[in-house]
């Protein structure tokens, strides 16, 4: 088994987390008498010869013979074999996908000459081997003309079910591989001829092995595949090596076979079920298609409120967590949401999120005044399902992150219903004691503007402390309304030199003084920062003394700094001629369906300088008429940044006549 080995110079070879020389140990360990031991062996060379993947290493080519005699042989453990077996593969389907630079050159031809031995793999005794060298021969760059004969051998013999599946699934990706060879015509009939086989989940997989070629199918097959997913027999895909996926796994998968924003598919898995796996998947594929695409949000409104009375707690969160996430655009369900406000089920999650909350922020997304009690008694409640803070979560395709934002998230979103808020939110400002938390309620009051004066008097207490008094002048200046002794309280810190101070000073007062000299001073220690960029926009004509250094910051690298500085520099002197372009360089991409957060206040800002900022908005003028939704986040919150981004493009249209 260990033939050549210990003729390699391992110390010479290098692997993800530095030499190889470990790598005989781990190999031995893996064909060692302690199962458990050989398992833990092959998921460390799993971690160290592929770890995340993205190139392969000068050790991966030089184990590769030893990991398949691993994989033939009799005296190694099952779950260790698999290992094996999933690391090769997994190095093979990367060697297909990483640039030249990143792949090692003895790769091909260490792969070339360990190919036979993967075929032979395919008449293993045992059928999760057979799976695995089926799924290895599908992902790997070997020619179908090669590989395609010893797989129509093993689909002629072969008699396991979920192998069998992996199986058609090799054919279908082996044959699109050329030169496909002369098997290829009698492969694409025998694929073909499966459309119609009497086994609905072998039907699935022909659809799969076909689309590639034939991108049509999916539709033409949409009924075959609804009956495939929705049928039991779906979980035999958790027995394969190529999907190993549950219900929801399935359902998202086949999805993907569809593009653009058609829902034929989504609500035919939508329909009534008995299982409720099946209807929590349908959920999960509507939440995935609704975070990409806006128009489909009309077809499936009715059938996800139709889904809040479901039996499962899981199902009625999922759809009322979806009709948060649309917010406005489902308004008219808010009566069948508000039923929700008094359901104590939980989810079988950590948090134990309830329907309840659901319903709750579905209720604040619609700005209905039914969310306003609940908040309240949860703002004094210690356990809560809400997040404990701010949490982005990535753009995936086809997924959504079914998740609840912080209560603080939600509380910003109701400034209409700052006057029955307020005084749970000044009991919470007299007993808070965590300072992140306190610095969140004050940026909801800051958030709310005007309609959070009543709080005044409550931020004065905070004033007077040495340790919140920075929260209390941010929330001082969103309202821009404070008393004398508020006003005495923030020139008397703006004179020892507290920037902030002097910022919430001037929005309270009017009067510039104390936020220029803190300016000047923060300029002379250290430059002008991005907060400080941000005040001399506030200041407007006052600041007009630092045009100079402004005009220079609009040309910045960094597209954050450079928005800034432009939006600083047309508020302080009213020149658009650099500042226009430079706020236009940032929201480029937008025009091609990009978004990023950098844009939302370039976007912004240039509405606010309207008609000169006309080459933007000519630019921009197609994005609203986009059916993809601009984000940068999933969840949640990409709903929301698609209905800001969006908003603020139609105050810049409009500003530009």
């Amino acid at each position: 088994m260990w033939e050549g080995m210990d003729a390699v110079d391992w110390a010479a070879l290098g692997h993800n987390y530095g030499s190889a020389e470990d790598v005989p140990d781990l190999l031995r360990r893996c064909a060692g008498p302690d199962p458990d031991d050989a398992v833990d062996a092959a998921f460390d060379l799993l971690n160290l010869l592929f770890h995340q993947g993205g190139w392969i290493c000068s050790a991966a080519p030089a184990a590769l013979p030893s990991l398949l005699r691993l994989a033939a042989s009799p005296v190694v453990p099952l779950p260790s074999h698999r290992v094996v077996l999933e690391l090769v593969s997994r190095l093979a389907a990367e060697a297909g996908r990483v640039a030249e630079r990143f792949l090692d050159r003895g790769w091909r031809s260490a792969w070339e000459q360990a190919l036979p031995e993967v075929l032979v793999l395919l008449t293993d005794p045992a059928s999760e081997i057979r799976r695995d060298s089926a799924h290895l021969l599908g992902v790997c760059e070997s020619p179908g003309e090669i590989v395609l004969p010893a797989l129509v051998r093993c689909w002629q013999a072969e008699v396991d079910p979920a192998t069998r599946l992996d199986v058609v699934l090799a054919l279908g990706k082996a044959v699109g591989r050329e030169p496909a060879g002369p098997r290829a015509t009698e492969v694409l009939e025998v694929l073909r001829g499966l459309l119609a086989a009497p086994e609905a989940q072998t039907r699935l997989a022909a659809v799969h092995a076909l689309a590639p070629a034939d991108p049509d199918l999916p539709v033409q097959q949409v009924g075959v595949l609804l009956e495939a997913v929705r049928d039991p027999g779906v979980e035999l895909w958790r027995h394969t090596s190529s999907v190993e996926a549950d219900v929801q796994g399935v359902h998202h998968w086949t999805a993907a076979l569809f593009t653009g924003p058609s829902p034929v598919f989504t609500l035919g898995l939508l329909e009534d079920h008995p299982d409720v796996d099946q209807r929590v998947g349908a959920l999960a594929q509507a939440g995935g298609l609704l975070a990409q695409w806006r128009s489909v949000s009309t077809d499936l409104l009715p059938v996800l409120a139709a889904r809040l009375d479901d039996p499962a707690p899981e199902v009625r969160f999922r759809a009322a967590e979806l009709l948060a996430c649309l917010g406005p655009a489902a308004m008219d369900h808010a009566d069948e949401v508000a039923v929700l406000l008094g359901d104590t089920a939980s989810r079988d999650t950590r948090k134990r999120e309830t329907v309840a909350e659901a319903a709750l922020w579905a209720l604040a997304r619609m700005n209905d005044p039914r969310c306003v009690p609940g908040l309240i008694e949860l703002m004094a409640d210690t356990r809560s399902g809400f997040a404990a803070g701010s949490a982005g979560y990535p753009v995936t395709a086809g997924l959504h992150h079914v998740v609840l934002p912080s209560i603080h998230e939600v509380l910003g979103r109701l400034p209409d219903h700052a006057e029955l808020l307020l005084p749970a939110i000044g009991e919470q400002l007299a007993v808070v004691t965590d300072d992140r938390m306190l610095y969140r309620l004050c940026g909801v009051l800051a958030h709310w503007g005007p309609a959070a004066k009543g709080a005044v008097p409550q931020l004065l207490g905070l004033l007077e402390d040495d340790r919140t008094w920075a929260a209390a002048a941010n929330a001082l200046a969103g309202t821009g309304v404070a008393g004398t002794r508020a006003r005495d309280l923030l020139l008397a810190r703006s004179n020892s030199g507290e920037a902030r101070a002097a910022w919430a000073y001037w929005k309270v007062s009017g009067e510039p003084g104390p936020a220029l000299e803190a300016l000047g001073r923060a300029d002379s220690e250290g430059g002008i920062t991005r907060p400080s960029l941000r005040m001399l926009a506030d200041l407007g004509p006052h600041a007009a003394r630092y045009a100079d250094r402004l005009r220079a910051l609009a040309s910045d690298n960094d597209p954050w700094t450079r928005v800034e500085a432009a939006h600083a520099l047309w508020a302080t002197t009213g020149d658009f001629e650099i500042s226009v372009p430079a706020m236009t360089s940032a929201v480029q991409e937008l025009a091609n369906g990009i978004y990023l957060p950098v844009m939302l206040p370039a976007v912004r800002h240039l509405a606010q300088v309207g008609h000169a900022a006309h080459p933007a908005a000519q630019l921009l003028r197609g994005v609203l008429a986009r059916d993809q939704r601009l984000r940068s986040d999933g969840g949640w919150r990409g709903f929301t940044q698609d209905e800001a981004i969006r908003a603020a493009l139609e105050e810049l249209l409009a500003a530009c006549g």
